[in-house]
């Protein structure tokens, strides 16, 4: 990669950031059969992450496959105001981290995602100290730091919170963090990812034991060791990390979104059609696809990264309870409640990782779905149809399955919160257009 200045820039569609986004309505028509392949995007929850970990690098970085969505512009501002260079051209965005000018994130732009709290572990682990303000994002429950301070503090560093915002810094003399033994509470994504990034410059060796098995954890590991990192085990449940003084270039694609994927194969359930998706990776999607065919549809790989969706002929109920990877992503759990829905039977979803990821319920109920709530339970009593009716996202995957409902539904359903879709789908009505799917994005009132 040449070795030169890189303008701070990255620009999105106009359709995400004009000021009539967040006004919008999408106007989604029930009952049209839906056929074709789809064009799967890079995942959003690796793209962002990666997007932090080019700061480890004292040399411009080009990611690959990297989409076109809000929490990405959102992330690259939060990279633009602590210094760094960015260019987007089509898919691809270079990142040039050679120069830091400064290792305190801004409020304004943190509180509203919370993936860009990942810069904490880069930036301690490279300049020695970070400050950044508690993080926001989707209201779907408390996703506390303390896994986090916990690890970088056990990796020498000193951490105290004050005002909002997390201070961390590498003390005395000292230049680099000191590998550690860490053991998480729980299997935390955010926190894996946060303190395998801040291993690999630290000095010896961190083992990060019961840690995140996420997909999104093992591109992360692949874009650092694509760096120079040497870390091993990622995917398992112990990590180990044997730091480096530094890292160089590279030049790496994200793997495909996961969550999207599985977003359109309850689509095809929903609309009982038949529908291939490409490219997918579909170890990362063993847990839905086994619920799916439970549901009594057929999920055929076609190839290393083609799956196609066959629908069955009755929509079977079929319980769930979410959990960490390997275990069925919390991520799929509202556009999966949107399936039982309208199933033949009763049907039971446990959320277990996020306490407050159930406010769907009362938009489903809205267009004739029979949900009732029991702590972190939700009994659907399937019915035979849903029915249009203006409603409103409470975040981002509430608002896919509501897009899923209005497609199965009779009648027109007006979908508001808009915003909440375009964090982390990539043109998903321009998709379902492209499938058969009559939608279409329009003014807000």
């Amino acid at each position: 990669m040449e070795d030169t200045a890189i303008v701070t820039t990255i620009n999105l569609p106009n359709s995400l950031t004009s000021p009539e986004a967040d006004s919008a309505v999408l106007e989604v028509t029930g009952g049209a059969s839906l056929s074709g392949q789809v064009a799967v995007s890079g995942a959003k929850n690796s793209a962002l992450v990666v997007m932090a970990g080019a700061l480890l690098s004292g040399q411009p970085c080009r990611i690959r496959n990297i989409p076109h969505l809000v929490d990405i512009e959102r992330m690259g501002e939060v990279l633009a105001a602590l210094g760094v260079g960015l260019q987007r051209q089509g898919d691809s965005l270079e990142i040039d981290a050679r120069s830091i000018a400064h290792t305190q994130a801004p409020y304004d732009l943190v509180s509203r995602l919370r993936a860009s709290f990942f810069v904490i572990g880069p930036l301690l682990a490279r300049m020695g100290e970070a400050r950044i303000p508690l993080p926001g994002g989707c209201a779907i429950g408390a996703r506390p730091v303390e896994l986090h301070v916990r690890g970088l503090q056990a990796m020498g560093a000193n951490v105290h919170i004050d005002h909002g915002t997390v201070h961390a810094c590498v003390p005395g003399r000292r230049s680099r963090l000191q590998g550690a033994k860490i053991y998480l509470d729980y299997p935390s994504v955010g926190a894996t990812e946060t303190l395998m990034m801040a291993a690999t410059l630290a000095e010896g060796e961190t083992i990060i034991e019961n840690a995140a098995q996420e997909p999104e954890v093992t591109d992360l590991a692949n874009f650092c060791r694509s760096m120079g990192a040497r870390i091993q085990g990622a995917g398992t449940n112990t990590i180990a990390i044997a730091g480096v003084p530094s890292l160089h270039s590279t030049d790496f694609g994200i793997i495909p979104d996961r969550i999207e994927a599985g977003t359109f194969l309850v689509a095809g359930a929903m609309t009982r059609s038949e529908i291939s998706l490409c490219p997918v990776i579909p170890e990362h999607l063993t847990a839905l696809i086994a619920k799916l065919q439970e549901v009594g549809g057929q999920v055929l790989v076609e190839g290393p990264n083609r799956l196609r969706y066959v629908p069955g002929a009755t929509l079977n109920p079929v319980d769930l309870q979410t959990g960490p990877f390997p275990g069925f992503p919390t991520d799929m759990q509202a556009q999966f409640m949107a399936l039982m829905a309208v199933a033949q039977g009763s049907s039971i979803i446990t959320e277990t990782v996020f306490e407050n990821r159930l406010g769907h319920v009362a938009e489903l109920n809205r267009m004739g779905a029979d949900i009732r709530i029991n702590g972190s339970c939700a009994i659907i009593k399937g019915v035979p149809r849903l029915s249009g009716a203006p409603v409103l996202a409470t975040d981002l995957r509430a608002s896919a399955a509501l897009v899923l409902a209005g497609l199965a539904a009779e009648g027109t359903t007006l979908i508001q919160g808009l915003h909440h879709l375009d964090r982390g789908y990539e043109n998903l009505e321009g998709k379902l257009q492209q499938l058969g799917a009559q939608l279409a994005r329009k003014p807000g009132v």
